[in-house]
C-alpha cells in the first residue's frame, strides 16, 4: 500500500534509476498486449441519449479515471471507494486496508454512444491488469483490487459473460481475479484525487503507471478514444 507521498517518492526513485522497474505492470499491457475482443453479450445501443452508470476497481483510481476520461460516451468519472462496511470512509482508512473498501471509480455514461461492454472492454484492456490478485503494480493491498461493482442484473450478466468469454479465448495468461459484486454504496474521493492524472501529468507515477494506459487506449481501442469533453460530438 502506497500513500500519496508514497507513491511520488516512488516514482522518483524510479527515475533516479536507484530502484528496479519491473515493467509497467500497473496496466494491462503486462498481461498481455493489444485489444481484447468485444464482449459477445452486451446490450445494444440505446435509440435515445440517457445516463446510465457504472463503477469499476483496478489499482490506484488515478489511472482509471484517466482512461474513462477519454471513452467516448462518457460524461464524467469520478474516483472513490466502494466495496467497503464503513460509511463514509476517507482516503487514509482505505488505505489501512482494514475497511474492505476499494479504490473505485465511477462512470457516468451514454448508453446511446458506448455500450456497458465497451466499457468493460476498456476497462479489461488497458485501464488495468485483471489477473494481479489484489495489487496492480506497485501498489498492494485488498483496496486495489480488481472488481467491477454491478448497478443492475443486466451488468452483472454481461460483466461475468466477459470474462467467461476472455477465459475460454485464454486472453490472458494466467487466471482473471477480478470480483463481480452488487454496488451497495458509492463513495466520493476527496477533491485532491479527482482529475489527478490529468492536473499532474508529469508526476512521476502518473508517467510511469497511468499515462500509458490512456495511450494504450489511443492506440489500441481508437474507436473508443476521445479527447475529455468531446463525448457528446461523437
Amino acid at each position: 500500500m502506497l500513500s500519496n507521498i508514497g507513491r511520488a517518492l516512488l516514482g522518483l526513485l524510479i527515475v533516479a534509476g536507484t530502484v528496479l522497474v519491473l515493467g509497467n505492470r500497473a496496466t494491462a499491457a503486462s498481461a498481455r498486449s493489444g485489444a481484447l475482443p468485444s464482449p459477445v453479450v452486451d446490450d445494444p445501443l440505446a435509440s435515445t441519449k440517457g445516463e446510465q452508470t457504472a463503477v469499476f476497481a483496478g489499482g490506484c483510481f488515478w489511472g482509471v479515471q484517466a482512461v474513462f476520461e477519454h471513452v467516448k460516451g462518457v460524461k464524467s468519472a469520478i474516483s472513490g471507494y466502494a466495496g467497503g462496511k464503513v460509511a463514509s470512509p476517507s482516503y487514509e482508512e482505505v488505505s489501512s486496508g482494514t475497511t474492505g473498501h476499494a479504490e473505485s471509480v465511477r462512470v457516468t455514461y451514454d448508453p446511446s454512444q458506448v455500450t456497458y461492454g465497451q466499457l468493460l472492454r476498456a476497462f479489461f484492456s488497458v485501464a488495468h491488469d485483471p489477473t494481479q490478485l489484489n495489487r496492480q503494480g506497485p501498489d498492494v493491498g485488498t483496496q486495489y483490487r480488481s472488481a467491477i461493482f454491478y448497478t443492475n442484473d443486466a451488468q452483472k450478466r454481461i460483466a461475468t459473460a466477459y470474462i467467461d468469454q476472455l477465459t475460454k479465448a485464454k486472453a490472458f495468461g494466467k487466471p482473471i481475479v477480478t470480483e463481480v459484486s452488487a454496488l451497495k454504496a458509492f463513495n466520493v474521493a476527496e477533491d485532491y484525487h479527482q482529475d489527478y492524472a490529468r492536473l499532474h501529468p508529469y508526476q512521476p507515477y502518473i508517467v510511469i503507471n497511468d499515462a500509458p494506459k490512456v495511450k494504450n487506449l489511443r492506440r489500441d481501442l481508437a474507436s473508443l478514444y476521445v479527447e475529455p469533453g468531446v463525448f457528446a460530438t461523437r
